[in-house]
């Protein structure tokens, strides 16, 4: 019987013929089969997953080196392009449109010999904490399918809580990684803003995009971001920086950190009591374990959401109306259209409300008469937040906090209270906004039996430093 528990184990069995890639994919096929229910894959690519396991175990045999990846079952959020495959952006507006090219990160991915065996079920275009708002239904947390598993990449957190994938790539806008990594008991890692490439990826903001990774280990997550990071002529906001050997890099001995918290992020109302009352202990026992844990006063944190969604909507606004019904995608079935109307039924039948919603608000605030009451002075907030973060960092070599207020909630609980859903974000998007990288880790269990994380921030590019820690602390 096939097992997975880590890439390198993995490859071990592999190398001492205790196991093949062909195996593998079988055991994944026959998984993502029996939980249709789910609703984590809008697609299962088979007959290429068997016939590139196939093709591995050939090469494998043959004595040729095996790629860092090699023969690791795969899944990608349906907003990364595979050349020849449907991207629907989880939206009736893309549903039949197939790729042209490859996204960088599926490039890599096949370079190191990657199985990707599907794309994930996911918020359309990336709008949404809960996997409800998909063209394609919602997706269903695999450990209590009545409840939500947090988005908006969903279906990749599903497919790696489920044991459908061996790991996943999301894409991360406002936590769309973490948040859904918090609610299904996994590793969500998102980089720096410009660590990934994001050519291939469908922008829903682009100042504030980046792809991330879903994980069962720290290691598997970091050989992953070995692979996918790094320079790329096609994405002109991509960092030059050399990638660092992140997996390596692991293999530290524990060190103590000087870790700073927000104390009105723990102090704030909304926060689930028990979820307080985690983070409180771990923070004591990382203090009796030699490191320095310090509260620092952050006075913006009622500022960040808002700040948050002025921004990324109206960079959403800019970007979308490139979905014109014109060149590709869903057109309404109109007898001698004009333009107006064609643009007007097209997208009203294609974009689903919450895609609606978030254009017309990122157009209201990019409009002439409140373009500086609400744009402009939401860039300058990013701007002190920034500055907020350079002075942290000065002193503190990684922030922590809770990654979400609360535990994943029921399906269609949040639905009608659009305020409850985006103050969902209230913990995650700081990152996002200043371009940091962030990570959260699978720690607590809550007495409700779901789990929740502690979200673990560091300087812009220091994710040797966030992985070294969070490895220290998922073994401690």
């Amino acid at each position: 019987m096939f097992r997975f528990s880590s890439i390198k184990d993995y490859h071990t069995a592999l190398q001492n013929g205790q196991t093949t890639c062909v195996e593998a994919v079988h055991f994944y096929l026959a998984a993502i089969k029996e939980k249709p229910q789910l609703n984590a894959f809008l697609e299962v690519f088979e007959a290429e997953a068997i016939a590139e396991a196939h093709r591995l175990d050939a090469s494998r045999i043959s004595g040729l080196p095996i790629g860092k990846l090699h023969g690791v079952v795969v899944g990608i959020k349906d907003v990364i392009c595979y050349k020849g495959h449907v991207v629907s952006a989880g939206s009736k507006i893309l549903e039949n449109f197939k790729s042209i090219y490859h996204a960088t990160v599926v490039e890599k991915l096949l370079q190191e010999e990657a199985i990707i065996i599907g794309r994930q079920n996911c918020d359309e275009f990336a709008m949404g904490s809960s996997n409800e708002n998909s063209a394609f239904g919602a997706v269903r947390n695999a450990l209590d399918e009545s409840r939500v598993p947090g988005g908006s990449s969903g279906g990749s957190a599903v497919s790696v809580q489920a044991n459908l994938t061996m790991i996943s790539l999301g894409s991360d806008t406002g936590g769309s990684v973490r948040q859904p990594a918090d609610f299904c008991g996994v590793i969500g890692l998102k980089p720096s803003y410009g660590r990934i490439s994001r050519y291939g990826l469908i922008a829903y903001a682009s100042s504030f995009d980046q792809i991330g990774i879903f994980s069962k280990t720290v290691e598997d997550a970091a050989v992953c971001l070995e692979v996918i990071a790094g320079a790329d002529d096609f994405d002109s906001t991509v960092s030059e920086k050399p990638v660092p050997a992140y997996r390596s890099e692991l293999n530290q001995s524990p060190k103590k950190y000087r870790i700073a918290y927000f104390r009105q992020a723990l102090e704030h109302p909304g926060l689930d009591p028990e979820i307080r009352a985690g983070i409180t202990s771990l923070i004591e026992r990382l203090k009796q374990e030699g490191h320095t844990v310090d509260p620092i006063e952050f006075e913006f944190l009622k500022h960040i959401v808002p700040t948050y969604y002025v921004l990324t909507t109206a960079e959403a606004s800019s970007n979308f109306s490139r979905f014109d019904a014109v060149r590709f995608g869903y057109r309404a079935p109109l007898v001698n259209p004009e333009l107006n109307e064609l643009y007007k039924a097209s997208r009203s039948a294609g974009f689903g409300k919450e895609v609606q919603r978030r254009i017309m608000l990122g157009t209201f605030v990019l409009s002439a008469g409140y373009f500086d009451a609400y744009f402009t002075k939401a860039q300058q907030v990013r701007r002190i937040l920034y500055n907020k973060s350079v002075e942290v960092f000065n002193t503190y070599e990684a922030i922590i906090s809770p990654t979400v207020p609360a535990t994943a909630f029921k399906i269609g609980e949040k639905s009608d209270d659009q305020v409850a859903m985006f103050l969902a974000d209230i913990y995650t998007v700081f990152a996002n906004l200043v371009g940091i990288p962030a990570v959260s880790i699978p720690l607590f269990t809550h007495s409700n039996g779901m789990p929740f994380g502690l979200q673990i921030m560091t300087n812009h590019f220091e994710e040797t430093k966030m992985l070294q820690l969070s490895d220290q602390l998922m073994r401690s």
